[in-house]
């Protein structure tokens, strides 16, 4: 089975469009396994026998947990861009989170702050080395920008865990953003 192409649909379906495989999530996010296990097998023919077994491996193969099951509910834990945005529990992020960007964001980032753009939240890493991969879509040589997260959030800023190396605000104002130096060589 190519487990690639079915997590990027199963991405699509959790995160993005999920009317066009005739899911709906719930204010959470989450939808029953067996009626996104329904709905894939008919996609394609390798896809018939899938199985809930099927999205274990999945969330076991990925190094960026993009998903979580629980019980018989599945859900993609970040990256939503459907219309209605999804309830999240704030929570009190590290000290300092990370995000890649190019230097022409960086221009605007500087006076607007960090917003979802087309996305419901803020994608910020724990990490410089996610966040550098992360810019790296965006900016060969990317600017790493450095978040006073536990600053902001003691000002009232929301912040949710998206999974171990992901966390999620919904707006960074730009006095908490410092840009960093990095050598990529």
């Amino acid at each position: 089975m190519d487990y690639t192409a079915l997590s990027k649909t199963i991405s699509h379906a959790l995160r993005h469009e999920p009317w066009v495989y005739e899911l709906e999530l719930d204010k959470e996010g989450w939808v029953e396994v067996d009626s996104l296990i329904k709905t894939l097998s008919q996609e394609r023919e390798e896809w018939k026998n899938l199985s809930i077994q099927d999205l274990e491996e999945i969330i076991k193969r990925s190094s960026k947990r993009r998903f979580e099951i629980k019980g018989n509910k599945i859900r993609a834990l970040y990256g939503h861009s459907v219309p209605e945005k999804l309830l999240k529990e704030p929570m009190p992020p590290p000290e300092i989170l990370f995000h890649g960007t190019s230097h022409r964001a960086w221009e605007i980032i500087k006076s607007s702050g960090l917003l979802p753009m087309n996305r419901q939240y803020v994608h910020l890493s724990s990490d410089k080395k996610t966040a550098i991969e992360v810019g790296k879509r965006k900016d060969k040589n990317p600017i790493i920008l450095m978040v006073k997260s536990q600053e902001a959030f003691e000002k009232g800023i929301k912040f949710y865990k998206g999974n171990e190396k992901i966390w999620l605000a919904d707006y960074v104002p730009a006095g908490y953003i410092d840009d960093i130096k990095i050598s990529y060589h």
